[in-house]
């Protein structure tokens, strides 16, 4: 159909409708609000509980009673359910799913010959944000169905672009990118959790230790992708001759720090392919 079937998408004019009010869709929601891609009023959802309800509605964006009415009132459709639910979500609403809809899955896992199969229609495109996305940092990456188009899939790097960067690759890809910013948070937690118990082995109070290896963790990564040196480059800025960086480093060396954590990557990339046979 092509975007032909969308009116003025460079004006904005588009609406966006999410099946699924929860942390993502609402995170998601709050980015393109606050950015400025599209006012409140075009964007809609569907929730029954209050609490839900409220969320979305302080912010201006439009509450259904019922998933049809948000696909009714979009042109782009969001699910951003849970993936155990995907497939019913999309089975249900499949009588409303036009190819004049440009339906997009969140749902980790779910892969593209599915949905579309479920959607009666290849005018979809699959997208992998991280959890970052609740703070407008997400890493996001875009695969599109063979019925979407070019354009398509710029609206929707333009829509994920603010809540973090965004990345287009072909979807056999994707469970490496889950094997690295699917599960990588967790993997960081855990080194800032480290560097804070380092510092309050060597001293500092827990309070100061926490902010000073978040901070630090968030400075590193800002450098990386910042400065445009190369990481190895950056490290070489810092470990100076005889001195405390390279001491370090050398400790970190001794135990395997960069092959534990390509393996981590590596491990959870295996997991994602187990889950996805099963």
């Amino acid at each position: 159909m092509g975007t032909s079937a969308i009116p003025n998408i460079e004006h904005g004019a588009y609406k966006v409708g999410f099946i699924g009010a929860g942390k993502m869709a609402e995170s998601i929601a709050r980015g393109v609000v606050q950015s400025g891609v599209l006012p409140p009023s075009r964007i809609s959802t569907a929730h029954l509980r209050p609490s839900r309800r409220d969320v979305f509605q302080s912010f201006g964006v439009k509450v259904f009673e019922k998933n049809d009415e948000v696909i009714e009132d979009s042109d782009v459709v969001i699910f951003a359910v849970k993936p155990q639910v995907v497939k019913d979500a999309i089975l249900h609403l499949r009588p409303l799913l036009s190819e004049k809809k440009l339906l997009v899955s969140v749902a980790a896992g779910i892969k593209l010959k599915d949905l579309q199969e479920w959607a009666g229609h290849t005018r979809f495109i699959r997208v992998m944000p991280n959890t970052p996305a609740a703070v407008g940092k997400a890493a996001s990456v875009i695969s599109l169905g063979s019925g979407a188009t070019e354009e398509d899939g710029e609206l929707v790097a333009n829509l994920f672009g603010a809540i973090g960067k965004t990345w287009k690759a072909d979807e056999k890809l994707f469970d490496a990118v889950t094997g690295l910013s699917g599960s990588g948070p967790a993997y960081i937690y855990l080194a800032i959790e480290a560097l804070a118990d380092g510092g309050v082995a060597a001293g500092l109070p827990r309070d100061l230790a926490l902010g000073l290896a978040s901070q630090t963790v968030l400075g590193a990564a800002s450098m990386v992708t910042d400065s445009g040196k190369h990481p190895g480059q950056l490290k070489d800025d810092v470990a100076s001759p005889g001195g405390t960086t390279i001491a370090g480093i050398h400790e970190l060396e001794k135990a395997g720090f960069r092959g534990t954590l390509m393996n981590a990557v590596v491990a959870a990339t295996k997991r994602s392919l187990d889950l996805s046979k099963s």
